[in-house]
């Protein structure tokens, strides 16, 4: 079978391998890819990108960033992942030696493994908050907040590892119980629950929003290109937009495709899945904007929109009460769906280098990423810590470390790896039959971009991330 390191794996384990559970259906891989890629940015990071860099401009060269950069990578990941049939680290080993390539490219799905174990953590930390907001605006407690008293809050819940270190368990726990049923039982089941919840959720905020004039300043905001706003940071930061928010470089979509039935389009899914997210950012801008413009507040504000401006902007209006707990509610849905896809490769990986069953992996992972997330919980009191990253001091512990570590180094290298394994070590000829379509126009257009404009994306990223741009 697989020989116990996890790193070797034989032609019988592969043919094996190659008959496990796969999802039922093009629709369950998009439901799927899209609890993975709408996270908490899309709801908080993406309206505030808009609000500074210029409205609809920034959304055109955001869109612009998804069409040359983002969908070829999501493309190409997704088809390595169908290729290979299996977890990111046999994989890559797996189609680099039947390509003759090196092995050493087990490292790239090793990579993106660490990363998922890195940013999980900090997922759960941040959905323990979600969670806590959820029950405080339902309360009442937020009611006629003032600013001063919604970062009085905030501060004080960070500041509480007791409470923090609840949430966090219960939301790991949550994410085992699912893992630990399987691909259909389990991760089809919850996103075929999350991920319509998600939509509806947000149609219920802009339905909300409909009636006053706040929606229609959205709009206008929105509609009123402002160019000059657009500066190289906001370029920069619309690249980067795109290649996060479609939580490429990290394996998730290579295990989620490794699933995707084999008479499915590679294009048409991945393309829907690009249009669902661009949809739901939107309709995230839409919904936050009025409730903003309706409190005489700036939609700027960056990371405290969430946890600090839009409280008091909930507390401020009729039925602040209902609105709040169903955004809190849709921040704690995209946290759960994409905490699946950020779990799923590591528990995958442990079950097909025939270690343990499905049942223990995920059990095992969710320790791993639970004991992680004590340290990040205790990062904002007893064990915070400061230290200085690409000339910004950073005083937020092990929590900083472990976003710089993911975000600002190990996404945009396993991005790099991918794009580089795709147009350069495995043959066109094979990406050609995966992708479908043979070699048409279209083939050669994704071709010409994964193997030469997306890997100098990539760097981009990669250096302004580390302070080097």
């Amino acid at each position: 079978m697989l020989l116990r390191c996890g790193w070797e794996l034989t032609v019988e384990a592969k043919a094996d391998i190659s008959a496990r559970e796969q999802w039922s259906s093009r629709t369950a891989f998009v439901l799927a890819a899209v609890g993975a890629t709408v996270g908490i940015g899309n709801i908080w990071r993406f309206p505030y990108l808009v609000g500074e860099y210029g409205g609809a401009a920034f959304i055109l060269v955001y869109l612009g960033c998804l069409a040359v950069f983002g969908l070829p990578l999501m493309i190409a990941e997704v088809a390595i992942g169908r290729r290979s049939r299996l977890n990111p680290v046999h994989g890559f080993r797996y189609l680099a030696t039947e390509t003759s390539g090196s092995p050493a490219w087990l490292l790239a799905g090793l990579m993106g493994i660490v990363a998922t174990l890195c940013i999980l953590p900090l997922y759960s930390v941040v959905a323990g908050w979600t969670m806590a907001y959820l029950v405080r605006t339902a309360s009442g407690i937020l009611v006629g907040v003032t600013g001063d008293g919604a970062r009085s809050i905030f501060n004080a819940l960070i500041s509480d590892p007791e409470k923090l270190f609840g949430w966090h368990t219960l939301f790991i726990v949550s994410l085992t119980l699912v893992a630990a049923r399987g691909v259909r039982q389990g991760l089809e089941r919850a996103v075929r629950v999350l991920v319509p919840g998600l939509f509806l959720i947000l149609l219920s905020l802009l339905a909300y929003s409909w009636g006053g004039d706040a929606l229609q300043r959205a709009l206008d905001f929105m509609l009123a290109a402002d160019f000059e706003a657009v500066t190289m940071a906001g370029m920069l930061a619309a690249m980067s937009q795109a290649f996060f928010t479609l939580s490429l470089g990290m394996g998730a979509l290579m295990i989620y495709g490794s699933y995707l039935p084999g008479d499915a389009s590679i294009i048409r899914s991945t393309a829907s899945v690009v249009l669902i997210d661009t949809l739901m950012a939107i309709m995230a801008v839409l919904a936050v904007f009025p409730i903003v413009f309706s409190s005489g507040l700036s939609v700027a504000e960056g990371p405290g929109l969430v946890f600090q401006t839009l409280p008091v902007a909930f507390g401020r209006m009729g039925g602040g009460m209902i609105l709040g707990s169903a955004f809190f509610l849709l921040l704690l849905f995209a946290a759960w769906s994409s905490g699946l896809s950020l779990m799923e490769p590591a528990v995958a990986w442990l079950v097909e280098s025939g270690v343990l069953g499905r049942g223990w992996a995920a059990v095992v992972v969710g320790l791993i990423v639970w004991l992680l997330g004590i340290g990040v919980v205790m990062s904002f009191s007893a064990w915070s810590f400061e230290f200085t990253f690409a000339d910004e001091v950073r005083t937020g512990g092990l929590f900083d470390v472990l976003d710089i570590l993911s975000a600002s180094i190990l996404l945009p290298l396993g991005g790099l790896a991918v794009a580089l394994f795709a147009g350069r070590t495995l043959s066109r000829k094979l990406m050609a039959e995966e992708i479908g379509g043979g070699e048409g126009l279209g083939f050669w257009v994704w071709y010409g971009l994964i193997k030469y404009v997306v890997p100098v994306g990539v760097v981009v990223i990669l250096l302004r991330a580390v302070g080097g741009i």
